[in-house]
């Protein structure tokens, strides 16, 4: 939910997230013109641009390499992409990792919320996140990689016929994409 969208009671916790927003703009911009990684930057929209691919990346997703590197790498702030797949096509959203249960080999995105180190959704949150049956999402954690993140940056998406309209990123996600590692994504 956006915060044009949320219905404000209290005019003074509105007037400080208006003021927060301030900060947050210049700090995307600053990532938009110092960015050192391989997209190409549309300063007239803000976006990040690159070739697409003419299916989802996420086609290539394999829960055993999911699961090794994020056994190995996984930290708390980790940007990551998690796909997306609904009745409007597909898509890949940035994500953070807030939170690691080693014990149960878990992940916790602090939007999308929990899945297991294969980067499937755990079953009880699948339970309880149940979208409704109109619009019923299945989700994957990807591993990360230069076409993942690039296809995620960038808003890419895909219908049943190929390449669709690129999204436009929520201020959260341009933020989250200032701050990949562009080198080795750790």
């Amino acid at each position: 939910m956006t915060l044009a969208q949320q219905p404000f009671s209290n005019i003074s916790l509105l007037q400080r997230k208006l003021g927060g927003l301030r900060h947050h703009i210049k700090r995307a911009a600053y990532h938009f013109i110092h960015h050192s990684g391989p997209l190409s930057v549309d300063v007239h929209n803000a976006s990040w641009q690159a070739k697409q691919s003419a299916s989802c990346i996420a086609k290539k997703h394999d829960p055993a390499k999911v699961s090794t590197w994020f056994s190995h790498y996984a930290r708390s702030g980790l940007p990551v992409a998690i796909y997306s797949n609904n009745m409007n096509g597909e898509h890949l959203e940035l994500d953070s990792i807030d939170r690691i249960d080693i014990e149960n080999q878990l992940l916790h995105g602090n939007k999308f919320g929990w899945f297991n180190m294969d980067g499937t959704r755990t079953s009880q949150e699948t339970a309880t996140h149940q979208p409704t049956s109109s619009n019923a999402t299945q989700q994957l954690l990807l591993r990360p990689s230069r076409a993942v993140f690039s296809a995620a940056c960038c808003g890419h998406t895909w219908n049943h016929k190929g390449r669709g309209q690129p999204r436009t990123l929520t201020l959260r996600e341009l933020l989250l994409s200032g701050s990949i590692n562009w080198k080795d994504f750790r």
